[in-house]
């Protein structure tokens, strides 16, 4: 009966991608508090089962570490701390957080986000080996190009999740050498560093044979065309495959070009970042989603902000987990369309089972009033990725723009574009002119391929 009240900390449809790295809710760790308080006969039960049942004692901000050390059983420890810049670091807290590091044998999991310069004091208490520590998670609240590293002395033969940010890339001939049974490595916001070695990374994920998620982006500050002239310098000899790899991601200035040495059978979700400007990668991108092919496509995102354009691509209607997340950071309207439309150009192939299609606009995204020839031609480059879609979603802000995209021009079949397009449904304010998309809707009746218009 004990044994089924436990709670998850990670609910199988978990769609944030942070919390998952995170480990989840943990403080549901107290699930079992209000057990053992019940009768002497449930504590001893409940205490009897302590590895069954998986008890742990949770160090969090404002824990007495050395009271509930004192008076309570000696359960496995998880330190979860998390720190914002505001209130910082309480003395209280210090000490607790170094109490509980000195009960390594006791240590199963820690999270710890805090300011850069609390999360350092923490770091040097780590370099030492945490016989049954399954988790760790380290990351400072503000990313920049120094880093943290980990020490080399640490070590912890069970880890199974390591997910660390803005910390130096490791030297895998270290203590980080014996992680073969990681489920879970992410590493991410990586500072510049002369230790990066493609063929070293590659090399050591191909020893992790349980490998589920594996997650490597770097300092986004780094000009891709100095990343790409250090890569085009190496020469990649090593071809991996990762049996069990079922979440991938990676910005495409360091990794694009290590996409056709990695071969990975049973991908389900994949997430790309590409910074500063479009990358000769993208051939390499289409290479290997198509190769996965476990990967599936059937509704689409794009969503216009300020610095950035953010495409979702999901496996069915109704779910919230993505099979392909792709973030293109870039200013400015007309650039965004423009590098939207070459990034979709070259996976359209990809995206040709896609059958609904969604456009949004962040309320934080600036526009340039784009009216120009030169704007709409993107706009169709763009449309003609998907040209399987069979429902179009429009915000407000893009009315104009895709009411004009989608005139049939001279010498244009009215199928031309979108031609299995059944629906349209857009939002509109009462300034909006009602017949915006008329033209386009008689142009697809009078063609016999009637598409139902929803003014919402």
């Amino acid at each position: 009966m004990f044994y089924h009240c436990r709670p998850v900390l990670l609910d199988d449809d978990e769609a944030n991608d942070l919390r998952i790295l995170q480990g989840g809710k943990w403080d549901r760790e107290y699930w079992w508090y209000k057990l053992v308080q019940v009768c002497r006969r449930w504590r001893y039960l409940v205490f009897r089962s302590v590895f069954h049942l998986g008890l742990c004692l949770r160090c969090t901000n404002g824990t007495p570490v050395a009271d509930m050390l004192e008076h309570s059983p000696p359960l496995p420890l998880v330190i979860d701390y998390y720190i914002d810049g505001n209130r910082g670091l309480s003395e209280e807290d210090e000490k607790g957080i170094m109490l509980a590091l000195q009960h390594r044998d006791r240590m199963r999991r820690i999270r710890l986000l805090m300011p850069h310069q609390d999360l350092q004091k923490f770091i040097a208490a780590i370099g030492k080996e945490f016989p049954m520590l399954e988790f760790l998670y380290l990351s400072p609240l503000i990313d920049n190009d120094t880093g943290l590293k980990l020490p080399e002395t640490f070590q912890a033969p069970h880890l199974r999740h390591l997910a660390l940010c803005n910390f130096a890339f490791p030297m895998v001939s270290s203590s980080f050498a014996p992680m073969m049974g990681l489920v879970t490595l992410s590493l991410d916001v990586i500072p510049p560093s002369a230790n990066f070695c493609p063929n070293s990374l590659l090399q050591w994920v191909s020893r992790m044979p349980e490998l589920r998620t594996l997650g490597i982006t770097f300092y986004s500050q780094v000009p891709n065309h100095d990343v790409e002239r250090q890569l085009s310098d190496i020469s990649i000899v090593t071809h991996v495959t990762l049996p069990n790899l079922r979440w991938f991601g990676f910005d495409s200035a360091y990794l694009g070009a290590l996409l056709p040495w990695i071969t990975t059978p049973l991908l389900e979700k994949l997430q790309v970042y590409i910074f500063n400007q479009l990358t000769d990668s993208l051939p390499n991108l289409k290479q290997f989603i198509s190769s996965a092919h476990n990967l599936r496509y059937t509704c689409a995102r794009l969503r216009f902000d300020e610095n950035s354009i953010g495409l979702w691509v999901y496996p069915r209607e109704g779910t919230s987990i993505y099979a392909l997340y792709m973030r293109v950071y870039c200013r400015g309207h007309d650039w965004q369309v423009f590098s939207a439309a070459q990034v979709c150009s070259v996976l359209s192939q990809v995206f040709s089972t896609v059958v609904d299609l969604t456009l949004l606009y962040g309320e934080h995204a600036s526009s340039s009033e784009p009216h120009s020839e030169a704007v709409h031609i993107p706009w169709r480059d763009f449309l003609r990725s998907f040209n399987k879609a069979k429902t179009l979603r429009l915000p407000n802000r893009l009315l104009a723009e895709l009411s004009c995209s989608l005139q049939v021009r001279d010498g244009e079949s009215p199928v031309d574009l979108l031609p299995e397009l059944k629906e349209l449904q857009y939002d509109a304010s009462e300034d909006d002119p009602v017949d915006a998309f008329a033209a386009f809707i008689d142009a697809r009746e009078n063609a016999g391929c009637p598409v139902t218009l929803v003014r919402h």
